[in-house]
């Protein structure tokens, strides 16, 4: 490791297989937590490499715990998080919503590192049964539409990275993996991401993965479609700029996005917009989030006609259904 710091401290990049080595190194315990700490600081004071962010993506994948589905189509939802906007738990719920307008869902999600409440710590409190069992996560998806895939789980080389993670409570490389390594290798994605440069890196990643995907970049910071401005949207066929009323609404404040004080809040805030009890500012932004996941599935609608299927789910209460049906199911 200290070969590889001496270059980085160069300000050498990494080639794809040395980065590779690397977190497959860290993974088996061969570093100290200092070499650690330190060799994820150099990543949060200059840019990461495409090279780079495919090693470590491939040695996550390499070692990651297969879920034994079978072939489908199917979508993730979620944020790199980093943005420190503290928002509720937005790719969650239209993770919901997507999956009760009758797409499959397949989400990877972690406890919160750099924000408050992650998507592991709403559902564990909403009492949603984690796990990596095929048999479980089959049913779910085929009773439900949805299932949750939480990254301990499925990637336990990294229990050696998890408690640096957390005592430094910053946003890292790591932030920029989680929508990378799925472990259902899901055939469409719906991410945001906390700058453009990231934006890019990961259209260039999806683009030779031949995936179906939304990478969004709000441009006062958010890492999804916030509602407070305009938005960057990167697809499959152009790059465009979104205001809100291109999804048919108007701008909303930073303050109606707040997540809360606590876990309690943010379980409150999700069951309250999936209840259709939330307020319409809360309401907007996950539907504007949900239409653009649903828009990857079907690329010849309209966007308003996307915001129109997702405003449906949450309307009919189709996306509050899903979650009941899905916190049932316990093994």
């Amino acid at each position: 490791m200290k070969d590889i710091l001496n270059r980085l401290f160069a300000h050498e990049k990494l080639e794809k297989g040395e980065a590779r080595e690397s977190l497959l190194n860290i993974s088996e315990g061969k570093y100290s937590e200092a070499q650690v700490a330190v060799f994820m600081g150099v990543y949060m004071m200059r840019s990461i490499s495409v090279e780079e962010l495919r090693g470590f993506r491939d040695a996550l994948l390499e070692l990651c715990h297969d879920p034994g589905l079978e072939p489908m189509e199917s979508i993730d939802l979620c944020g790199t998080g980093g943005d420190g906007k503290n928002t509720f738990n937005i790719s969650t719920c239209s993770s919901f919503v997507v999956a009760g307008a009758g797409y499959t869902v397949c989400k990877h999600g972690n406890y919160g590192v750099s924000s408050m409440c992650g998507s592991s710590n709403v559902l564990e409190s909403l009492g949603y049964r984690f796990s990596n069992n095929s048999d479980k996560i089959k049913r779910e998806l085929d009773k439900c539409k949805i299932s949750f895939l939480h990254a301990p789980l499925f990637h336990p080389a990294m229990k050696f990275v998890a408690p640096i993670r957390r005592d430094l409570g910053v946003k890292t490389f790591f932030n920029m993996l989680g929508p990378l390594v799925n472990p259902a290798r899901t055939s469409h994605q719906n991410v945001g991401v906390f700058s453009i440069e990231l934006a890019r890196l990961y259209k260039y990643i999806f683009e030779q993965e031949d995936k179906k995907f939304n990478i969004v970049h709000a441009l006062d910071g958010y890492d999804e479609v916030s509602l407070t401005g305009d938005c960057l949207v990167m697809s499959n066929q152009k790059e465009s700029i979104l205001s809100p009323g291109d999804f048919g609404f108007s701008s909303i404040p930073e303050r109606a996005l707040f997540g809360g004080e606590s876990i309690e809040d943010a379980r409150k805030i999700l069951v309250n917009v999936l209840n259709n009890e939330s307020t319409l500012e809360q309401k907007n932004a996950v539907i504007a989030n949900s239409a653009l996941a649903v828009k990857c599935f079907e690329n010849n609608k309209s966007l308003l006609e996307c915001v129109h299927i997702a405003t449906e789910s949450l309307d009919s209460g189709a996306a509050y259904n899903t979650m009941k049906k899905l916190l049932e199911i316990k093994s």
